[in-house]
């Protein structure tokens, strides 16, 4: 599992003319999921995003987490994070998980972040052309792979 994590003062997904899913303050997460990824990365991936300390205390360090200070999170499904680029110039997609694996993961990820900030997430919706906007706060962006965790 992989994500791109963004420290945002606001963003949101539109779908179709229509807004789906807006935040203030917090994270804009990207979520990559791959064939072999299970709900041990899912809990490795939520707790690491919970307790990065990216937000910045009374002096201005960034020293807070998304939980100190009650940040929002956007989660959207990003299978392009899986590109291979090795052979020619058009990537390719093998390493995504196919919709079958990646919608339940996906759907456990945003319920168990939901959980664990104490309030909804927004979502994107899998399948659809969504244009998503964002303020990049710092920019503060930082990318994780659940096989990295060493």
């Amino acid at each position: 599992m992989r994500t791109v994590i963004q420290r945002v003062q606001h963003a949101s997904v539109t779908i179709n003319g229509s807004v789906k899913s807006s935040i203030g303050y917090g994270f804009l997460l990207l979520l990559g999921i791959e064939e072999n990824d299970t709900s041990e990365d899912v809990d490795w991936l939520v707790r690491k995003i919970a307790a990065l300390r990216v937000f910045d205390d009374e002096n201005g360090v960034m020293n807070r987490s998304i939980l100190d200070i009650r940040g929002e999170a956007l989660v959207v499904s990003q299978f392009t994070l899986y590109a291979s680029y090795k052979k020619g110039n058009r990537p390719s997609w093998f390493r995504a998980a196919r919709h079958e694996i990646s919608i339940p993961l996906y759907e456990e990820f945003c319920h168990k972040l939901s959980d664990t900030l104490g309030q909804p997430v927004g979502t994107g919706e899998f399948g659809a052309d969504m244009k998503v906007e964002l303020l990049n706060d710092g920019p503060v962006t930082i990318c994780m792979d659940t096989k990295n965790k060493e």
